[in-house]
């Protein structure tokens, strides 16, 4: 997911858990750091990065932002928590097999932020549910190979 679109959501909605909010505003700040060395990176590969959301999130963003209250926290979060872990596996299997050695730093050292967003993600998410952890997919359970990596 695109990092813009989580904050967005974020700003646009009636939270009413204090820790969705800060949540909310560590992805911002987070991100937004990110994001400029991203941008910092990309105009020195020549690459233009997307401006927009792709359909799939403006969706989201569009589902979420019709949502308020302990609706909007659970589904938020629930959507924070698959996004990072698909982000995580997406940096990781750059940083093993990328072939731009900027690119491959870049996902490198972005790991252990993207790890941490993820352990807060899903205490965030069990406490604005009601429920325990997530037994679908333990925090540490990216360090396997995807089907791309095999």
């Amino acid at each position: 997911m695109h990092a813009s679109s989580g904050p967005r959501a974020l700003e646009a909605s009636q939270t009413c858990a204090d820790k969705v909010k800060q949540f909310g505003q560590r992805m911002m700040d987070d991100h937004g750091k990110a994001n400029d060395a991203l941008k910092s990176l990309a105009q020195a590969e020549g690459v233009t990065l997307p401006t927009q959301l792709d359909s799939k999130h403006e969706k989201e963003m569009q589902r979420l932002q019709k949502l308020t209250g302990a609706e909007f926290d659970r589904e938020y979060m629930k959507m924070m928590v698959s996004d990072h872990r698909k982000d995580i596996r997406e940096f990781e299997h750059e940083a093993r097999r990328g072939e731009d050695p900027e690119v491959k730093a870049f996902a490198e050292k972005a790991l252990p932020t993207l790890r941490e967003h993820l352990n807060m993600a899903e205490q965030t998410h069990s406490s604005v549910s009601g429920e325990g952890r997530s037994t679908t997919e333990p925090t540490g359970a990216t360090d396997r190979p995807t089907p791309k990596q095999q």
